[in-house]
């Protein structure tokens, strides 16, 4: 079985998520947001549930060291609160959450969620290897309209195959769009990508996994 971390200082809230998830996944759980640090350094855990509101350290600041991180940059972050999730939802994705769900939990929606998160990231680590770095990049396409675009984003999370981004335009599922690698001396045409995942999509900044269908000698990692 697969291993879930659940951090959450309500000791009744966390029992019972254990129990909703036994049939499925490996649980391991903590009330102290600061020793799941420590128990995802030890367990590397499929994915992460964060409350938000804990003692001593937020959930918000959790999200962020978990997503900072290297050893834990690529583990789907689950926020699970009583916060409203529009107050927080867009926040916590800029932060690297991979989906928020509100108390109380749609636990069917859930484990669909959980898997998918799980089976992508797997996907991803087994085709490449991701890097931490900032890059300004210029995209160029069709949005779900049927429109044409151009929309300058970043990304902080890159390989020789593709990289995440978030972007204020909701694509068509298997979009195709021209990467242009933006900066002082211009655009450079870095290649072409299409969407292989979409997190987030009921926030107005969604987050897209892409990958490189063609790619030029000007993307910064070459594999």
């Amino acid at each position: 079985m697969q291993k879930i971390l659940i951090v959450d200082d309500d000791d009744a809230m966390r029992g019972m998520v254990k129990m909703r998830l036994a049939d499925t996944y490996q649980t391991i759980d903590t009330g102290n947001p600061v020793q799941a640090l420590e128990l995802a350094l030890e367990h590397k855990p499929a994915a992460i549930l964060l409350d938000l509101m804990m003692p001593n350290c937020s959930g918000f600041e959790l999200c962020q060291s978990f997503h900072n991180l290297s050893y834990t940059a690529r583990i789907p972050i689950f926020v699970v609160s009583g916060e409203s999730a529009g107050k927080y939802r867009e926040y916590m994705s800029n932060l690297g959450a991979a989906g928020y769900f509100e108390k109380p939990i749609n636990f069917a929606e859930l484990k669909t969620r959980l898997a998918q998160e799980i089976k992508a990231s797997r996907a991803e680590r087994r085709t490449s290897v991701r890097v931490r770095m900032k890059m300004v990049l210029k995209l160029k396409g069709t949005d779900q309209s049927g429109r044409s675009f151009e929309q300058l984003t970043t990304t902080e999370n890159v390989s020789a195959g593709g990289f995440l981004s978030p972007l204020p335009i909701a694509l068509p599922e298997n979009a195709t769009l021209q990467v242009f690698l933006s900066g002082a001396g211009g655009d450079r045409y870095a290649g072409k990508v299409h969407v292989v995942r979409r997190e987030a999509p009921d926030t107005p900044w969604q987050k897209y996994a892409f990958r490189f269908t063609e790619r030029t000698a000007e993307w910064i990692l070459q594999g």
